[in-house]
């Protein structure tokens, strides 16, 4: 059996690329004029299809796919950029990175609990060692 770890890569490749398509609809796609409910229902959806998949070992997708969203403020922020967030505070940024936590948290809980659901309990002789 691999050790967990060569599982990170793809996880993180996984959380990077869902997270970086989230952004780019927030931010770029209809010049910034998306609805948050969509970018709310698109982090969901990714952390929970991260949960189903992974199970409890998807926190390494769902935390790199949450964090993408806002990174992406802070560095226009940082940058004087336009952002689609106002008022464009460091504030407002710390409260949608906690809003968007919770959001992910749930979405892999959901996933990781449809899993559960889907394949049964583990027996103690089926755990990892």
């Amino acid at each position: 059996m691999k050790p967990i770890l060569s599982k990170w890569p793809t996880r993180l490749g996984a959380g990077l690329v869902a997270g970086a398509g989230i952004v780019y609809l927030d931010n770029c796609a209809f010049e910034g004029e998306v609805s948050p409910i969509i970018i709310v229902a698109l982090l969901l959806a990714a952390t929970a299809m991260a949960g189903a998949m992974w199970g409890r070992s998807a926190w390494i997708a769902a935390a790199t796919t949450w964090a993408c969203v806002p990174l992406a403020h802070v560095v226009k922020h940082v940058f004087n950029l336009p952002d689609t967030l106002h008022p464009n505070t460091y504030t407002s940024i710390l409260y949608l990175a906690a809003f968007t936590l919770v959001v992910a948290t749930g979405g892999t809980g959901g996933g990781v609990l449809v899993r559960r659901i889907a394949t049964g309990p583990v027996r103690p002789d089926q755990r990892r060692a």
